[in-house]
């Protein structure tokens, strides 16, 4: 690779999706980084005109910064691949099978990996009545960062009524009790596991406000716990497809050991936020966030 202060790279953040802010948080951070580690680095919101300002910016790689749909479905990264500017992240395929929640799951089975009983259904029928036997959640089977999420306890006379803003189709799914691990996966390797401590459900807020939920890595679980779960996430990174960097989550219920530990999903492009997980993996790993961008940057190509 050339010296870096000649490589421009375009950092593609913000969009139309309903991770927009997040989206630009982790763009804002991730740009200041390859600043740091010696690139130069365009700043790039998605809109419509994304294909003329990449023609007119002509980066020699593209950092996709991108959460939600649109942006880590599948559909940016065949913009990116029309045009041939390597590009950070999974390609069209993994990106499209990860975003949609059912098809990864049906994946993870046929790898072997441990998932809840889920099904796709209408929402009218979800709201009128109950789909699966409580306790179980509804959300949406193609957005990420716990937007549009439901839970209904065990219990629970009735089913949940849905916002109008969320998708006709929905995913219901067993809940699936216990703590919140998280493992990210750097190329083919598993960089920790981090067990995120809140008051209550992991949900937007919690991720993404300073004090919303505490992450304690290495995660204090037995050493079998551990192991399962940096094996299961480069399993799931492998027969979805993915590249660069992704981030694999799970629920483990402590009373069933190694039983209780279940995949909840992949995501392919996890938030670089102050507050996210995988670059505070990356620094258990002796990665500094500019070190860590920069290798994305490096590990870009066409053709993902």
């Amino acid at each position: 690779m050339s010296d870096r202060t000649t490589r421009t790279v375009a950092v593609v953040m913000g969009g139309p999706s309903a991770e927009r802010e997040v989206s630009l948080s982790t763009g804002r951070e991730c740009a200041a980084a390859l600043r740091d580690a010696g690139f130069q680095v365009v700043e790039l919101d998605a809109g419509a005109d994304l294909v003329a300002r990449l023609q007119e910016s002509a980066p020699d790689v593209i950092f996709n910064a991108l959460h939600g749909r649109w942006g880590e479905d599948g559909c940016v990264q065949g913009i990116f691949e029309w045009l041939r500017i390597p590009y950070t992240h999974s390609g069209v395929l993994a990106s499209a099978l990860a975003m949609d929640k059912q098809r990864a799951k049906n994946v993870f089975k046929s790898a072997g990996l441990p998932v809840v009983e889920s099904v796709i259904a209408d929402k009218t029928e979800v709201a009128a009545r109950h789909v699966l036997a409580p306790p179980y959640v509804v959300k949406p089977n193609n957005e990420g960062s716990s937007v549009g999420i439901y839970i209904v306890n065990a219990g629970a006379n009735t089913p949940p009524q849905l916002a109008e803003t969320m998708p006709q189709e929905v995913m219901v799914e067993t809940y699936a009790p216990g703590r919140e691990l998280t493992t990210t996966v750097m190329g083919d390797r598993a960089l920790g596991v981090t067990d995120i401590i809140t008051d209550g459900w992991y949900d937007y807020e919690a991720k993404y406000a300073a004090g919303g939920s505490r992450h304690e890595i290495p995660a204090q679980v037995p050493q079998e716990i551990y192991d399962a779960c940096m094996e299961y996430a480069v399993r799931a990174h492998r027969a979805l497809g993915c590249r660069g960097v992704s981030r694999t989550d799970f629920r483990w219920d402590e009373a069933r050991g190694l039983d209780g530990l279940i995949l909840l999903e992949t995501n392919t492009q996890p938030g670089m936020t102050p507050t996210s997980l995988s670059p505070e993996q990356a620094a258990h790993c002796g990665l500094s966030f500019a070190e860590f961008c920069a290798w994305m940057v490096e590990d870009a190509t066409c053709d993902r």
